[in-house]
């Protein structure tokens, strides 16, 4: 279970800038807006198999998980920590897909298929108590020093009844990307 404030339906104070806000209510595809931004964009796989969820996404009976982990980078640099959960237990089309995915975007999966209904859009704030916190910082193998707090999203995305929640710690050189 997820340490911390819990996911809110809407940005609770302090509220972020106007940047980060635009990046956090963003209701397309956050790699095509890097892709828009940047000169070179990158999906890096940083981590994917059977993992326990650290951000409580689906409920308590469904234990096994698929988990992926990746970093969105623009021109090099780490911008998007993204941690992707999917339920084990039955089997479905996202199942496969994730399984074959690699290296490639989940999100121009999740906007281009017609068969996708994308659930509310959930906001946190973590600090290092938190796990998601943690793996972002861990992602980023001392490259650079995370401030207190990160802003986080998550959203579930379903097809044909299976759930993919995809959550997304915003870095800080994401700003950056708007300057």
């Amino acid at each position: 279970m997820a340490v911390g404030k819990p996911w809110r339906a809407t940005l609770a104070a302090p509220a972020p800038g106007p940047r980060l806000r635009a990046w956090l209510t963003e209701p397309g595809s956050l790699t095509r807006r890097c892709q828009r931004l940047s000169r070179h964009f990158q999906i890096r796989l940083l981590a994917q198999g059977r993992a326990p969820d650290l951000v409580a996404t689906v409920p308590a009976r469904a234990r096994q998980m698929l988990v992926r982990e990746v970093l969105l980078c623009c021109d090099g640099v780490p911008v998007i920590f993204a941690h992707t959960t999917l339920s084990t237990v039955g089997r479905g089309r996202l199942n496969r897909w994730l399984a074959r995915l690699g290296s490639r975007s989940l999100g121009s999966l999740l906007f281009a298929y017609p068969g996708f209904r994308r659930g509310a859009i959930e906001f946190r704030r973590l600090d290092a108590r938190d796990p998601l916190y943690r793996s972002a910082q861990n992602a980023l193998a001392d490259t650079c020093q995370l401030p207190p707090q990160l802003w986080a999203r998550r959203s579930a995305h379903v097809l044909a009844g299976q759930r993919v929640t995809v959550c997304e710690v915003f870095l800080p050189a994401l700003l950056a990307l708007d300057a």
